[in-house]
């Protein structure tokens, strides 16, 4: 397997990843599929972001410019406002997503920048990217990114490109703003 599919939440994450992966010899092709992230402002800088580093940096990158922020809000409804069960939904949505058009583009691998989160589940994405890869003939690459997070933060910077403070989603931007929120995660740590 050579070519790789990554699915990229952000430009600022998208940086190591990227680099890292080609590094173990991938030839590396981006994908911005995203139907979690609101408001429709916060998924308009995410995308544009991406698309001008890519031009940039003459990376082939794949942008879905639908916002299907309704289908992620009407499967979230279906499993409540539970982060166990809402952020494996996410995670499914996009992977699931990526996989299908890995398929369609001929390419035999996928993986997810989500994997230098600090903040998201791995052991969950690996399983699920593993899932979904065996249900499409493919390959999952998992690669535990975490230790280039603050180096692709760094680059980010240095780059002067936009970079947000929540997932995406409208529940992790309310538990990132919203006082009652604070309050109530500091409550539930005690």
């Amino acid at each position: 397997m050579k070519d790789l599919l990554l699915h990229i939440c952000c430009a600022p994450c998208s940086l190591y990843s990227w680099q890292a992966l080609q590094e173990k010899g991938y030839d590396v092709y981006g994908y911005f599929f995203n139907p979690n992230i609101h408001p429709y402002r916060e998924f308009s800088k995410r995308k544009e972001t991406l698309r001008l580093l890519a031009e940039e940096e003459g990376k082939p990158v794949f942008i879905d410019e639908r916002y299907l922020l309704e289908d992620y809000l009407q499967r979230v409804a279906d499993v409540g406002r539970d982060p166990e069960k809402r952020c494996p939904l996410c995670y499914e949505m996009r992977l699931e997503e990526t996989a299908r058009r890995a398929v369609e583009k001929g390419m035999k691998g996928f993986s997810t920048t989500l994997l230098i989160s600090p903040y998201q589940k791995h052991e969950l994405l690996k399983e699920m990217g593993e899932k979904i890869a065996q249900k499409h003939g493919l390959q999952f690459v998992y690669e535990d990114l975490r230790s280039g997070f603050r180096e692709s933060m760094r680059l980010a910077r240095e780059k002067d490109l936009y970079r947000q403070g929540y997932c995406g989603c409208i529940y992790s931007e309310k538990e990132r703003y919203h006082p009652s929120a604070k309050k109530s995660t500091r409550q539930k740590k005690r």
